[in-house]
């Protein structure tokens, strides 16, 4: 697709442009959440979708670290921009921060170009929020032919009979669709509009899948909160958003048609069933090439959030800190993600996510 690719050379370009610096060995593999990080603040940038998770963990990290609980500086902890996960890649690839987060993973061959390492650290769904006054709330029941009819302005208000035969029981308004979607380069985008690709090819050929796209419709809106507080904010809107921050803003959350044909709610069953067909190998840098998720009662739209790191780091200093930081969110604080709607790693990819740091940066 016209639009991928677009990103894709985008990236390929700046890869000629990263700065190295000195060697790969400042990883410890024994000790990297040990002495003499006190004090080392570091940068995060990119994905709004892990926005909320991350600044919990950093919480957590600010006053303590490691299984040891120690007390650490305030000033030594996580500063995160959440500017989209296309700004995060570039900003990983530039060695402007010690990790870019990005919804989507880089191709295996583009990690190792660029001089990164690649790990998922956190799942979610992407749920599709509205305001409907008037109307029960999560009651809606949307298709992806629907959805791609929607955002390619063929479908225009609500008691359209596409929407009307889906919703049978439900009394949609004669109203106008307000639909918002993103402005900024987003994983959540590149994972809706795939859903969308996969039910539509008109989709598909006419505007594709990536993290930026040209909108035939739509109001745009920066990043997941954007969308989520223009969606209520506005009445007969619609958007997409991450599902903990949609739930926390209130937002009435559509059932969706999965690949079996059934109309899904998000719910942690419902993410952990579609994220059971992943499959991760280290080496290739936990890249997941896996389809639609096809489980009875999937949730039809996922998301894993991957950290891209430098493993010539600005700083190994700075850059250690982020590891402990990571450790301690993928063990000890793991239940966090839970509590905000998100699906932690399971155990056993946890110890991969360790092992491939010891491999690829305890050298």
């Amino acid at each position: 697709m016209v639009a991928r690719a677009a990103t894709r050379l985008l990236l390929i370009a700046l890869s000629f442009l990263a700065p190295l610096s000195a060697s790969a060995q400042w990883f410890s593999g024994s000790g990297f959440a040990g002495a003499g990080l006190t004090g080392a603040g570091f940068i995060g940038a990119g994905s709004t979708f892990a926005h909320p998770i991350l600044i919990q963990w950093g919480r957590a990290f600010a006053t303590q670290q490691g299984e040891g609980g120690a007390m650490v500086d305030g000033d030594g902890g996580l500063d995160y921009e959440p500017v989209g996960s296309l700004g995060g890649v570039v900003r990983a690839i530039n060695r402007a921060v010690e990790f870019g987060a990005s919804d989507v993973a880089m191709l295996p061959e583009e990690v190792a170009r660029n001089g990164l390492i690649q790990f998922p650290f956190v799942m979610g769904g992407v749920a599709v929020a509205t305001n409907l006054p008037g109307t029960a709330t999560n009651t809606l029941r949307l298709s992806g032919a629907a959805l791609a009819g929607i955002y390619l302005g063929e479908i225009t208000r609500w008691n359209d009979p596409a929407l009307v035969a889906l919703n049978p029981d439900v009394r949609l308004p004669d109203a106008a669709i307000v639909v918002v979607r993103r402005e900024d380069g987003s994983g959540t985008t590149y994972h809706f509009a795939n859903y969308l690709a996969n039910a539509s090819p008109v989709w598909r050929e006419k505007v594709g899948v990536d993290t930026l796209l040209n909108w035939p419709v739509g109001r745009g809106a920066r990043g997941n909160e954007g969308v989520g507080i223009a969606v209520r904010d506005t009445p007969h809107a619609i958007g997409y958003i991450e599902l903990g921050q949609a739930t926390r803003l209130g937002l009435s959350i559509a059932r969706l048609q999965n690949a079996a044909g059934r109309f899904i709610a998000p719910t942690r069953d419902s993410l952990q069933e579609a994220s059971a067909t992943a499959t991760w190998d280290p080496a290739r840098h936990f890249h997941d090439a896996r389809p639609a998720p096809t489980g009875e009662t999937a949730y039809p739209i996922t998301a894993t959030v991957y950290a891209l790191m430098p493993q010539r780091p600005r700083s190994g200093a700075r850059a250690r800190r982020a590891l402990a930081f990571f450790q301690l969110a993928l063990s000890e604080r793991a239940a966090d993600a839970s509590t905000l709607g998100y699906v932690p790693l399971p155990e056993p990819v946890v110890a991969q996510v360790i092992a491939y740091w010891r491999t690829n940066l305890g050298r």
